[in-house]
């Protein structure tokens, strides 16, 4: 089988029908380039858009704009689409358990993953919300008075390996890794949004690290280009090898970049150099 992974790189708006064109292109584009494993940026569907709670979904329903996007995107192309990120208004549900709506009128920063026939896959709620101070126009960022932060963490098989599902912020926080590594994780994807001053200072060294330090690829789809007056995105999505080797990259604006996953050469370097069972702590 095609064993290709694809970042698409984006520079989404308000305009969500606009987005969504955009994304499709994109997508379109991974495919034809071979990947059987694409991955959309963080807000891919609406940035600066006003309200999330109007473009919020209810988990499940196919016939809702952006779920019945995402499933016409993963079947009609037949690849692994790992959905970024997308506002949702209903919590995860669990197995017989009743479907919990979020009330508060924020909604939760879903990645949802689809399977080449267009079935949800798997859906991972991100867990750290960047609530910082940024030197930059924007300033300040307080994504918990729009987000309610998940609490679980998410592995799931793939034909083309296990995939660790992580967002933007995560990066930060080597420990949700750890879990994913200790879940089988072989490709870890972070779907994001990172500020061009914290991009610039931060993006490539975090995501080199998290592929160096748990022996893994690192799929990284960022925004990449200015959004409005105050707000900027870095770009430079990027494909990081287990030793920790650029291997595909996007620079600025849409775009993107697609490389080979080679499990052979990830399973070969952890029989090498055995670091998790070195481990101490």
């Amino acid at each position: 089988m095609d064993r290709k992974a694809a970042v698409v790189q984006m520079v989404s708006s308000g305009n969500i029908h606009a987005n969504l064109a955009s994304a499709e292109r994109l997508i379109g584009d991974a495919a034809a380039a071979g990947a059987v494993l694409v991955v959309l940026p963080e807000n891919f569907a609406v940035l600066d858009g006003g309200p999330l709670s109007q473009y919020a979904e209810s988990e499940g329903d196919t016939n809702a704009l952006l779920q019945g996007f995402l499933a016409k995107q993963a079947r009609k192309h037949s690849i692994i689409l790992v959905a970024g990120t997308m506002p949702m208004a209903t919590r995860p549900t669990i197995s017989g358990g009743a479907v919990e709506t979020v009330t508060d009128g924020r909604v939760r920063p879903s990645c949802l993953v689809y399977s080449p026939e267009g079935l949800l896959m798997a859906r991972y709620d991100k867990m750290h919300l960047f609530d910082v101070e940024v030197a930059d126009k924007q300033a300040q960022y307080m994504e918990s008075r729009s987000f309610e932060s998940g609490d679980r963490v998410v592995t799931l098989a793939t034909p083309l390996g296990k995939l660790g599902l992580s967002i933007c912020y995560d990066l930060r926080f080597p420990e949700l890794y750890r879990r994913l590594l200790e879940e089988g994780t072989e490709i870890i994807t972070v779907p994001s949004a990172f500020t061009n001053v914290t991009g610039e200072a931060h993006w490539e060294v975090l995501l080199r690290a998290r592929a160096i330090e748990n022996q893994c690829y690192v799929v990284a789809a960022n925004q990449g280009g200015l959004h409005n007056a105050s707000r900027e995105t870095y770009g430079h999505s990027m494909i990081v090898d287990p030793w920790g080797r650029v291997v595909a990259r996007v620079e600025k604006g849409e775009g993107i970049a697609v490389a080979e996953i080679d499990l052979d050469q990830l399973h070969e370097l952890r029989r090498k150099m055995p670091v998790q069972s070195h481990r101490r702590l």
